[in-house]
């Protein structure tokens, strides 16, 4: 199975740090975010890895290289200045990933998930069937209405509870068939239509979990991680 690490945004809220710095490349623990993405995911056995990138793409590319250091093989899928927006950005990137269904991870969030069960549920998606399985967390902070509902599995637009998308998924490549190859589109339309089909399966994730998304959560993070070293 294939995974695809998503670091082509800007991350505009971690400025000034991403100014010389792509996000996913920001070190917690002593240890870069993405990297991080990539050890878990060979632990879970998947080396087959996608990364696409825009903002100081160069440095990612240098910094990981082919995958060989980590026991991955890297295929890279750049994008125009501005990026792609998520599914502008699987879109894109379809060629390296190919018929089978797929993990998607945020490259940008801090999580100690196993990937290794949603590989298993990966498998089971199909054109005909189920269209996603999401992880969904625990409302954060900075997201108290969360995203969607969760009931019985099934992830809805509305009802209780609400939780917020994790970022971390498995999806088969009829979700994004619609979509032009080279064009922005954004991930929430295509997963909300799915939805309305009842067509989104999905799991409340209860282990450790971070959207690294502003200099002061980045630094708490790095002093949780240094502190339990």
């Amino acid at each position: 199975m294939k995974a695809m690490i998503l670091a082509a945004g800007r991350g505009e809220r971690m400025r000034p740090l991403t100014d010389h710095c792509p996000k996913p490349l920001l070190a917690v623990g002593g240890k870069p975010l993405i990297v991080r993405h990539i050890e878990r995911l060979v632990a879970a056995g998947i080396t087959d890895l996608v990364i696409n990138h825009a903002h100081l793409g160069h440095m990612l590319e240098a910094a990981l290289g082919d995958g060989n250091a980590f026991g991955a093989r890297i295929r890279w899928s750049p994008e125009p200045p501005g990026a792609l927006e998520t599914a502008g950005g699987i879109r894109q990137a379809m060629q390296f990933l190919g018929e089978n269904p797929f993990l998607v991870v945020n490259g940008d969030i801090f999580c100690e998930a196993d990937f290794m069960p949603l590989t298993r549920i990966a498998k089971c998606l199909s054109p005909d069937g189920n269209l996603a399985h999401l992880f969904l967390i625990d409302n954060p902070s900075h997201n108290p209405q969360g995203d969607f509902a969760l009931n019985d599995g099934r992830v809805c637009t509305d009802g209780e509870p609400r939780l917020t998308f994790s970022g971390i998924a498995a999806y088969p490549p009829a979700l994004f068939a619609s979509l032009e190859a080279g064009k922005p589109a954004r991930l929430a339309p295509l997963l909300r239509a799915a939805m309305n089909e009842n067509r989104i399966s999905g799991e409340h994730y209860r282990g450790r979990w971070v959207d690294v998304g502003t200099p002061e959560r980045l630094a708490q993070l790095d002093a949780d991680l240094r502190g339990h070293a």
